[in-house]
């Protein structure tokens, strides 16, 4: 074998996770600002299923159903972010970089649901 016939290995597609890289700053904050978004919107719909769950049960309803697919939802959107994470380019990512990717996917869907019960109950 001479040496133009040879190559280099390519890279395994679940090969180890790159070492972490320094974020800009840039990054790093809107990472976080997506991830406090993220989480105020789902505390905000957790805290308006739990009221009217509550309220559903003073009046005599059941409220397992209603809570049962609540947490189904929840659920889904965990699993579906986890497949995401795992997926062989996005484990090649860079750490921030990955991490600024999850926050965007994960916050529109729960901040536009937060800003359409807190625009329609207010």
């Amino acid at each position: 074998m001479n040496t133009r016939t040879r190559t280099t290995p390519t890279p395994a597609p679940w090969g180890p996770v790159p070492k972490a890289a320094v974020p800009h700053p840039g990054t790093a904050l809107l990472t976080v600002l997506l991830g406090i978004l993220t989480l105020a919107s789902v505390g905000w719909i957790t805290s308006f299923v739990l009221i009217v769950a509550v309220w559903a049960a003073a009046a005599g309803e059941s409220v397992v159903g209603y809570l049962a697919l609540y947490a189904a939802c929840l659920a889904t959107g965990a699993a579906l972010l986890t497949a995401l994470a795992c997926l062989p380019p996005v484990r090649r990512m860079p750490p921030p970089r990955r991490a600024l990717l999850l926050n965007a996917v994960a916050c529109p869907i729960p901040l536009t649901l937060a800003l359409i019960t807190w625009t329609t109950t207010t």
